[in-house]
């Protein structure tokens, strides 16, 4: 994971997935990120939330992206005009490398409450989790009840904007299936981080997208049947070549 981010307030701030799409479509990379944020809330990029919500979220974004490193390929995703589809769970996965308490949740509580075919879910649910946090060495000091609670909530929300969730009071699980160009990136993504077949196809970032290991191995076959990645394995040994070099060039790929 690149970095470790635990506000209580930047998680609350949920993720938006069409403010953010929004904000990076108005990005300009020749300009620093106080004065894209200035522009952005000048021009009421983000519609008709109010000035306080924009700067909180604005606020949030910057805790969580690195506009001209490891979070550009996302914001260029956005310039390009690639659909919310491919684009949602791929601003999950670039949120959750800087937000570890979502990481946490998605790859640990919430996945496990998949595997245990766990039918419905309320931020109730979700508290014992937060009120562990901070005995586990997540976050430095056990946050207020209040806080648990609305981090809790926002949780939930945050995986329901993914859509891994549906509902609203009492949440139940959708039948989630990753975008091809979404995984495709994703792959691209991981190998820059780790550039070892077997460790990407074991991440378990895969289970922020409800996924096992047999699940990423399916669509890996599946997509080598179709000639967009080549990927075989032997045992404990895997050989997987993606159609780009980075995740970048990917996205320059799927825009044409």
């Amino acid at each position: 994971m690149a970095g470790l981010r635990t506000s209580s307030g930047s998680l609350v701030r949920g993720l938006r997935v069409e403010e953010s799409y929004a904000v990076f479509q108005a990005w300009d990379f020749d300009k620093n990120p106080e004065e894209n944020f200035e522009t952005i809330l000048q021009n009421d990029v983000m519609g008709n939330a109010s000035g306080y919500s924009q700067k909180a979220f604005l606020s949030a974004i910057k805790r969580r992206f690195d506009f001209t490193g490891a979070d550009r390929a996302l914001v260029e995703m956005a310039k390009r005009g690639v659909s919310f589809d491919i684009f949602r769970p791929v601003l999950l996965w670039h949120t959750a490398r800087r937000e570890v308490v979502l990481h946490l949740f998605l790859t640990d509580w919430l996945y496990q409450r998949f595997s245990d075919g766990i039918l419905y879910l309320r931020a109730e649910d979700v508290r014992p989790f937060t009120a562990s946090l901070a005995s586990r060495g997540v976050i430095p000091k056990r946050w207020s009840q209040a806080s648990e609670h609305r981090v809790a909530s926002a949780l939930l929300t945050m995986a329901k904007e993914a859509g891994l969730v549906k509902g609203h009071i009492r949440r139940e699980f959708t039948p989630y299936h990753l975008p091809d160009d979404a995984f495709l990136y994703l792959l691209h993504a991981m190998s820059e981080v780790q550039p070892n077949a077997h460790a990407v196809v074991h991440s378990p970032d895969w289970r922020m997208y409800l996924m096992d290991v047999s699940d990423v191995e399916r669509e890996l076959f599946r997509l080598h049947q179709y000639r967009r990645v080549h990927y075989e394995v032997a045992g404990t040994l895997a050989q997987l070549s993606l159609p780009c070099a980075t995740a970048a060039a990917f996205v320059e790929e799927m825009a044409l």
